[in-house]
């Protein structure tokens, strides 16, 4: 058997083609019609199969499937202010339609929104941008709008805006199925809006999350963003089993001012408006200190004190005195 004709490359075919109707013009042929009316079995003699699937175009013969192309979905409304606005109503007012067409837009191709981007443009040709993040994706209007609208309550420039627009990400409805010991939050885009007025009234730097950083000093922490997120499989979680019974610290915010009585450096009597009694035990000194490379160094140490009285509490001394730091359960 001989061998068999490798397929062109699209190069390759491209080239040709273009070589072929150099040949036409030259024999001036120069349109469909001229080209049509030539020879089929002379034809392909002459330029070979690529020119008899070009003549059979010509002539109608040939079918070919289209391939749908369909462009990605495009989610943004926006307008351009007539005049410059410096109120928050015509904006409020511009975001409800936004809402409204994205909502339907959504609908109809059976998808919701689980973030919406927010861009204002102003007269001095900056552009201020803000992304929500929806808890539970969602195409209800007015949970929506309260969204935007807690967050623009406390929204302030220095310059007059000219244009608002807003884009949706979409994304398929979830479905989560919890775990036995699992619960959903009753209203996740609830809890989103009271946090969004709580970060307005109060600052971004004041709502949160406290994370313990990783330090031995005291009461040393950080705040991050809330994640209402449940840990999904595999992920770590809260650990239920077994655990040696240990005793909890419940601290004292602020710290109580104490006095203490020292024999040979060992506290053996505190006094303070809240506790008092001699100590009949003590444990320590616990030695701990930190950012000993910077201006925020400290250092301190505590004491375990059992008083007579039946209480256990921690206690430590800085530059000032004595201070209680809470009691043991």
């Amino acid at each position: 058997m001989g061998a068999q004709k490798k397929s062109r490359k699209p190069e390759e075919r491209t080239a040709r083609v273009h070589q072929i109707l150099k040949i036409l013009h030259k024999w001036g042929i120069h349109t469909l019609g001229e080209f049509a009316r030539l020879d089929k079995a002379k034809l392909a003699a002459r330029l070979g199969p690529e020119a008899l699937l070009l003549w059979e175009r010509a002539q109608g013969k040939s079918t070919r499937l289209l391939k749908l192309v369909q462009p990605p979905e495009s989610l943004v409304e926006s307008y351009e202010f007539e005049h410059e606005v410096e109120t928050i109503e015509p904006l409020l007012f511009i975001l409800r339609r936004f809402l409204e067409q994205l909502s339907l837009r959504l609908q109809g191709v059976y998808l919701v929104s689980k973030e919406l981007t927010l861009r204002i443009s102003f007269s001095n040709r900056q552009q201020y941008e803000h992304c929500f993040k929806i808890p539970q994706p969602t195409n209800e209007v007015d949970l929506l709008f309260r969204m935007l609208h807690a967050h623009l309550e406390n929204f302030t420039s220095e310059h007059p805006i000219v244009g608002v627009s807003l884009e949706a990400e979409p994304a398929r409805a979830a479905q989560q199925q919890f775990g036995l010991f699992e619960t959903a939050l009753r209203d996740p885009n609830q809890l989103y809006e009271t946090l969004a007025r709580l970060t307005g009234l109060l600052g971004p730097e004041r709502v949160g999350t406290p994370v313990l950083e990783e330090t031995h000093r005291p009461d040393s922490f950080r705040l991050e963003p809330f994640s209402w997120q449940l840990a999904g499989p595999g992920e770590e979680g809260v650990k239920m089993g077994r655990d040696r019974a240990r005793a909890a610290l419940r601290r004292f915010r602020p710290a109580l001012s104490a006095s203490v009585l020292l024999e040979k450096n060992r506290p053996i009597h505190l006094r303070s408006p809240e506790i008092n009694g001699p100590a009949v035990e003590q444990n320590g000194p616990y030695l701990a200190s930190g950012n000993w490379w910077d201006d925020k160094k400290w250092t301190r140490q505590e004491w375990d004190l059992n008083l007579a009285v039946g209480a256990i509490v921690r206690c430590h001394e800085n530059g000032a005195g004595w201070e209680i730091d809470g009691i043991y359960d």
